[in-house]
């Protein structure tokens, strides 16, 4: 159990997109930070900020405490990729390395229950087929705890009574499916507990019983049914319609069991925290908000129960529950300046790994010590942005056509605005910089896009369009069957918008963004051809038919989703929605110039998505520039790579919207960047083109 619970309806990433482009820009290497034409003289004379510096390896990174407090961990590069490390709490000078991962870097690490190990998982490749790793911390030994080809692992339960064991699911039966299984951390042991054949999830309280399956129903929405003695029951004791699927989920037991909680927006339209009581069923409302869905949690360590909750429409606001977390977020809010949260507590909940994000100086995270009251620096995450020109994130509201509220961030170039009012003196180039899911949600904070681009001269806009999640029910079921549509009637309000501010210049607006942000590219420049200057699109999908017939197989027990949400390709109206909503059909009428990045071993949008409107540029004689990462899926993780993405696409900008832009230099050389069309437009060393 967690006692820091992110519950934002995340419930599924999904698709990705690119955008298209006529005379695909020119992506000479003799740009500067003052050779823009459209820079102003303050954006040209601030510092340049280097590419390695934001999506270069961070110094340490994800900084935890075990739960007994005798260990600290963290990321950080050991022989350029990035490891876990570890070191004694009391002596975190005595830091060594205990794995030593040689191309792909770990991204993500947890303590085991016990203290006595390290676990974390890693695919290959990006084909998110994550393994389980355990790391003993007294003998430094690794095993692997899911030895299977194919298999994505996923935890059902952990425990703070039975410490060395774990619940875990694994579908190397059938890829559709995970079986639940009892790990033994100690030995490596797993024993089935339920075979699965029907259920999308399960959940476990605290004596690692199982006590719930999930499973999507025939209208979108998902039944709730009751374990017992690992038997499933025939009928659900709660469901959801579909209008609730993506905002209604249980959050988990009381160590004792008698408590389940819920993040619910059945009968309201933002999801709150309910606490239902598992012998009566009887609910009680813990925590809302009207503008906003319940965000996150703070639960006792030990008994599980609701602390603290977080309520973020454009800033993270907590509310304590307990007094005595109350005191403490008090007493860091008195001494951190911006943002901050809590990472990591130990057991006894006496000392916090709290991050702080002060918004123009890097991310620091610090060790908090309640009873001594006493905040030490842990680490610097990006110590090389010290004393950079970052720039303050502004939350913003925007009117959609139709009379939505659109949450929204801007980033204004250094020296842009001169009287701090988050509008610039005069127009300046602009990146929409959408994000993915679509359900999902841009937030405030430290964004190292966002920071690259601004630096670069751009006034960068993020738009939560309808669909997004973290703002409830309603304000996500407007995007149904809206892609292509009033999702992106937002994002062309928004740009107007920004325009008639007198914050974008009309003639200088590029669009951005990957997974659907990915889509989003290719529909600006697809459906409103005139719009946008250019385009850049990260692994999105351009045919949305063949999107759906290419999902992950263990997407199969939630595809309603999809078909509900964007159009079902089983029927006559459904194909012509998706139809008629992808940008590969209308790949003829793109006149801008675009960029498209894709990893071949992308599961969610497959390396096809690409190839497919890419084909069909270049049989119309439209230019494209497309650049191919065979060791890469649905994203960048090697540093490597992403430096070289932003190096071909920040050079790309500054041709099309007159930005400044770090040299292209060596970028692209130690990354396995594959220049598959327009090389001709990506100079620089080693430029490949792909096979």
């Amino acid at each position: 159990m967690t006692s820091f619970t992110r519950t934002r309806a995340r419930f599924l990433t999904t698709v990705a997109a690119s955008i298209v482009a006529l005379p695909a820009a020119v992506l000479a290497n003799n740009h500067t930070a003052t050779d823009g034409t459209a820079m102003t003289a303050q954006t040209q004379t601030a510092p340049l900020i280097a590419r390695s510096a934001l999506f270069g390896n961070p110094t340490r990174a994800a900084g935890q405490i075990s739960p007994d407090g005798q260990w600290l961990s963290w990321l950080a590069p050991k022989d350029g990729v990035l490891n876990i490390w570890v070191a004694p709490a009391d002596d975190p000078a005595a830091a060594r390395a205990i794995t030593s991962a040689t191309d792909r870097p770990i991204r993500q690490h947890f303590w085991s229950p016990d203290s006595r190990g390290v676990l974390y998982i890693q695919d290959k490749g990006g084909d998110e087929n994550f393994l389980l790793y355990r790391i003993d911390i007294a003998s430094g030994a690794e095993t692997t705890l899911t030895p299977f080809e194919n298999t994505l692992v996923r935890i059902v339960g952990g425990s703070t009574t039975h410490k060395d064991k774990l619940l875990i699911g694994i579908n190397n039966r059938d890829p559709r499916w995970h079986d639940v299984h009892l790990l033994d951390l100690t030995t490596g042991a797993l024993s089935l507990v339920l075979e699965n054949n029907s259920y999308a999830r399960f959940m476990a309280d605290d004596s690692l019983t199982l006590r719930m399956a999930m499973r999507q129903n025939a209208a979108g929405g998902t039944d709730y049914f009751s374990v017992e003695d690992d038997v499933v029951a025939a009928e659900p004791f709660e469901t959801t319609a579909m209008e609730d699927a993506l905002t209604t989920m249980p959050a988990g037991y009381t160590t004792d069991g008698a408590t389940l909680y819920w993040i619910d927006s059945r009968r309201r339209n933002t999801a709150a925290v309910l606490a239902q009581d598992t012998s009566t069923g009887a609910k009680r409302v813990i925590a809302e908000d009207a503008k906003a869905d319940i965000g996150s949690t703070m639960r006792d360590p030990l008994t599980g129960e609701v602390q603290a909750y977080a309520v973020d429409y454009l800033k993270t606001e907590w509310t304590a529950i307990d007094p005595g977390i109350g005191a403490a977020l008090a007493w860091l809010g008195e001494r951190l300046d911006g943002d901050f949260g809590v990472s990591s507590r130990t057991d006894d909940d006496q000392t916090w790994i709290v991050w702080n994000d002060p918004l123009t100086q890097p991310v620091s995270t610090y060790i908090y010590d309640r009873t001594a009251k006493t905040l030490t620096p842990f680490y610097t995450s990006r110590p090389a942005l010290a004393g950079m020109p970052l720039q303050v994130m502004h939350g913003l509201e925007i009117p959609s056509r139709d009379g939505l509220t659109l949450p929204s961030y801007l980033t204004l170039p250094p020296g842009s605005d001169a009287d701090g009012d988050g509008r610039p003196d005069s127009p300046v180039p602009m990146v929409l910089l959408v994000h993915g899911g679509p359900w999902g949600r841009d937030t405030y904070g430290f964004n190292s896009t966002h920071q690259m681009l601004a630096n670069r001269g751009y006034a960068v806009l993020s738009v939560n369009f309808r669909g997004s999640t973290g703002f409830g029910k309603d304000f996500i079921n407007a995007g149904n069957k809206q892609w292509g549509l009033k999702m992106h009637d937002d994002l062309i309000d928004a740009t107007q918008w920004a325009i008639g501010k007198g914050i974008a210049q009309a003639d200088k607006v590029a669009i951005m963004g990957g997974s659907y942000g990915g889509y989003a590219t290719l529909a600006g420049l697809a459906f409103t051809p005139e719009t946008f200057a250019c385009g850049v699109d990260i692994v999105g999908p351009s045919n949305l038919e063949t999107l759906l017939e290419t999902i992950p197989p263990y997407w199969a027990p939630v595809v309603k989703t999809f078909h509900e949400r964007m159009g079902d390709p089983n029927t006559e109206e459904g194909r012509a929605l998706l139809r008629a909503a992808s940008p590969l059909y209308k790949a003829d009428q793109i006149i801008k110039p675009l960029l498209i990045a894709q990893g071949a071993n992308d599961p969610r949008v497959k390396q096809a998505e690409s190839d497919q409107i890419v084909s069909a540029m270049t049989s119309a004689g439209i230019p494209v520039t497309y650049v191919l990462y065979p060791d890469e899926g649905h994203g960048f993780a090697r540093p490597e790579n992403s430096i070289a993405f932003y190096a071909i696409a920040e050079n790309f900008l500054a041709e099309c919207l007159g930005g400044g832009a770090e040299p292209l230099g060596d970028a692209l050389v130690p990354s396995s960047a594959q220049i598959v069309e327009g090389a001709q437009h990506v100079q620089g060393p080693e430029a490949r083109r792909g096979g």
